[in-house]
């Protein structure tokens, strides 16, 4: 199968010719691309450089017909060749805290650096931390829809799924936090073109 050709989209281009798309091309990704736009999406900043954020990647047709029903049967889920689950988990940030800091510091560093951030978050319940996780993931779903958009795919940003069931599905731990669920690949239709507020409209200039 030939797959289609993408062309690199600068990042005003991005923003301005995104669109959420429902119905794609029955092709798969091209797995280059997938790697590296989930690179891109990592690069999203986080405050400490916490990094809570995690990508389930399906591209089986069996789990994503799965996924549509826990997503009210919406078709997109099944139309697209692959579906990113944006998610959260500050419970593996906590296990893995020295992960996030950088290597440059130095063992001792490292150790009370990380010492540190633990402390900063193990005052609160697992809810409290995971909606301060979830703050971050959300950065992190927006840069995914814009790498996609400027490596040459579209994709619709969805928050309309069971977040239990979708669980169940990928085997995530109860505390996981969800961004969306990101459906990406070509766009087999143009979809609505950009109805927006005016800059007036919605900013104060102080």
């Amino acid at each position: 199968m030939t797959l289609t050709a993408t062309k690199p989209l600068s990042m005003t281009e991005a923003i301005e010719t995104r669109r959420s798309i429902r119905k794609f091309v029955q092709e798969p990704m091209n797995q280059d691309d997938l790697q590296d736009i989930l690179r891109l999406a990592s690069l999203a900043p986080t405050a400490n450089n916490v990094q809570p954020t995690r990508f389930a990647v399906i591209q089986n047709k069996e789990l994503q017909a799965r996924l549509q029903e826990a997503a009210y049967n919406q078709s997109q889920v099944t139309s697209a060749p692959a579906v990113i689950v944006v998610y959260s988990d500050m419970e593996d940030f906590l296990q893995t805290a020295e992960e996030t800091v950088h290597p440059g510091m130095g063992e001792e560093q490292i150790k009370t650096r990380a010492a540190g951030l633990r402390s900063n978050f193990e005052g609160q319940d697992v809810a409290q931390r995971g909606q301060w996780g979830l703050t971050q993931a959300n950065i992190a779903f927006g840069f995914l829809m814009l790498a996609a958009r400027g490596k040459g795919y579209d994709s619709v940003p969805m928050l309309g799924f069971d977040p239990e069931k979708v669980k169940e599905l990928l085997g995530l731990p109860q505390h996981v936090q969800f961004a969306g669920m990101l459906p990406i690949g070509h766009r087999a239709e143009e979809g609505f073109p950009h109805h927006r507020h005016n800059v007036e409209r919605i900013s104060t200039f102080y």
